[in-house]
């Protein structure tokens, strides 16, 4: 009887690390993303007012805001990711609160935002030879998140 009682405890005990350690990782993300989602609405903002004085002395980086790659149909790229960080900031407030298959969709946007980052940093290298340092925080806090979500095993 002691021994189901010890096994009942050390499952509870597991439950707890396992809850805790789940608040860690999704408040981590939420953090990231929200960063990540100033950084982009900066850069929306500053493409929709035309301020090219947003990235200082930064060499290339006006190159990179007011190249034909800026936008999509009219709309500024940067939109594109304020919208992708807000839904990774909802996802994991969602995950906070215990709602199952968000890490799922966690998986499938944040690669996307991976294989967006991986593009627009060929196009500063390779095409546009110039170097934005906020396009560099936004691929940064994507390959992040990529890594925590590829580094955290999923919940059983």
């Amino acid at each position: 009887m002691a021994s189901g009682k010890s096994n009942m405890a050390a499952t509870g005990e597991m439950r707890t690390v396992r809850g805790r350690s789940r608040t860690i990782f999704y408040w981590i993300v939420a953090i990231i993303a929200l960063i990540g989602l100033a950084d982009a609405t900066f850069l929306t903002i500053a493409h929709l007012t035309g301020d090219d004085a947003v990235c200082g002395s930064a060499a290339g980086c006006s190159e990179v805001l007011g190249s034909a790659y800026a936008t999509m149909r009219g709309i500024p790229t940067a939109a594109f990711g304020a919208v992708a960080y807000f839904i990774v900031f909802s996802m994991a407030v969602l995950g906070l609160f215990g709602y199952a298959g968000v890490k799922k969709f966690l998986i499938a946007l944040v690669t996307a935002m991976f294989l967006a980052s991986l593009y627009f940093l060929y196009l500063q290298a390779f095409v546009l030879h110039a170097f934005c340092p906020y396009c560099l925080l936004s691929a940064a806090l994507s390959f992040f998140l990529a890594g925590l979500l590829v580094a955290v095993p999923a919940a059983r």
